[in-house]
């Protein structure tokens, strides 16, 4: 028996990866479709048929205003809304026409491009993890997508749904695991958002909370590749996963909700979730660095945080006092690009490398990746920025 323990001991020390996981690639993908966000209350209104609702329209523009984007990317068309008139009312049961309209090309192609980077043939892809809000069947996207890719037979599937804001972060968290216990495995994560499956006008009834999920979302896919042991020289690690936390906020269920009804994806989003992120953020931190043995102080830190809206992004500036342009990947990306749900963190994560890279931001060795989830959950990733081989900036 004991050397039976002993083989399995070492059966199990020969199959993990010798070093941490590591971000080898990053890919990101948007829709043709593309509206400023000055336009889109005339857009919204126009292409829901209710144009005479001109009192709901005034508090919507004062909605978009404040949400620190400049426009966004949709996969749906008005032709397409014209095709399914009963996307437009939140009573018609139309989930099964909007899960039909799950759009792997889009996940393809930003996967497509972290591969390129990558170096390496999509056949080396040992893992797929793929999240979104805007699927509920199987098989699901991950098929479809390994398909399109043409990945390996025996490529090992994940999927992960309704995760909200907080979808890449879970997602990444799962390749790091993936990534460092299975030695040479080669994690590819994509997260595909589609605002089509949530898309609904607005009726007498709402007001400012309840048009909030339709002011503030866009349509976007993000890629990352996670690896341990990097091959070299065709591998090149741009950031190290140091670590890993998740904590819930005790009674925060109802400030933000996700489910799937019979009209689409609905839930709530409220007006208090940028207080609680500003009341929460510090001690989530705290708790995230605190294993690890490091002293560090938020300025001497960079930043990848899901940038839920403006408001999110200033109640961490304050409740932190983070020094100007710290937080500038997540502003930029939420100008560029909005809310994209889980795929938004992987656009920030691309932006935060390209500030590097220009040496725009101060950049240190030493990192953190923040998402937001239902529940209200907080994922944290405690990242190391590698260096550069090629410029040697960070």
């Amino acid at each position: 028996m004991a050397s039976r323990a002993s083989s399995v001991h070492e059966i199990r020390r020969e199959r993990r990866a010798e070093g941490p996981a590591v971000v080898l690639a990053i890919g990101t993908a948007n829709p043709v479709n593309c509206v400023s966000q000055d336009e889109y209350p005339d857009y919204y209104f126009r292409v829901t048929k209710t144009e005479h609702l001109t009192d709901l329209k005034d508090t919507f523009k004062k909605l978009c205003k404040i949400t620190g984007m400049g426009k966004r990317y949709f996969y749906h068309t008005e032709e397409l809304l014209d095709a399914h008139p009963d996307f437009l009312h939140r009573t018609s049961a139309s989930i099964d026409a909007r899960l039909e309209i799950a759009a792997p090309e889009l996940a393809a192609s930003a996967a497509a491009k972290a591969i390129a980077e990558w170096g390496r043939p999509a056949t080396d892809i040992t893992h797929l993890i793929v999240s979104t809000n805007s699927a509920a069947h199987a098989p699901s996207v991950d098929f479809r997508l390994a398909s399109l890719l043409g990945l390996r037979p025996s490529v090992c599937r994940t999927m992960l749904h309704l995760n909200g804001y907080s979808g890449g972060c879970a997602a990444l968290r799962l390749a790091k695991d993936l990534a460092e216990n299975n030695r040479g495995a080669r994690v590819l994560v994509a997260c595909v958002e589609l605002t089509v499956t949530s898309f609904r006008g607005p009726d007498e009834e709402d007001c400012f909370d309840t048009l909030i999920s339709q002011g503030l979302f866009s349509d976007g896919a993000g890629a990352v590749i996670v690896g341990a042991d990097a091959v070299r020289p065709v591998e090149r690690p741009l950031f190290e996963m140091v670590s890993v936390s998740q904590a819930v906020v005790p009674e925060t269920e109802h400030l933000l909700n996700m489910r799937l009804g019979s009209g689409g994806v609905c839930g709530d989003v409220s007006t208090e979730l940028p207080r609680m992120v500003g009341h929460n953020i510090g001690q989530c931190l705290l708790d995230a660095f605190a294993p690890l043995g490091i002293r560090v102080e938020w300025n001497d830190l960079f930043w990848v945080v899901h940038p839920g809206s403006r408001g999110v992004l200033d109640h961490i500036d304050m409740a932190l006092r983070l020094e100007p342009k710290k937080l500038a990947a997540s502003r930029t990306v939420m100008g560029e690009y909005g809310n994209m749900l889980g795929a938004t963190v992987i656009f920030v994560l691309d932006e935060q490398r390209r500030l590097m890279e220009k040496d725009e931001v101060g950049a240190h060795g030493w990192g953190v990746m923040v998402g937001f989830g239902p529940g209200f959950t907080v994922e944290t990733m405690v990242l190391r920025a590698l260096a550069n081989d090629q410029k040697g900036k960070y």
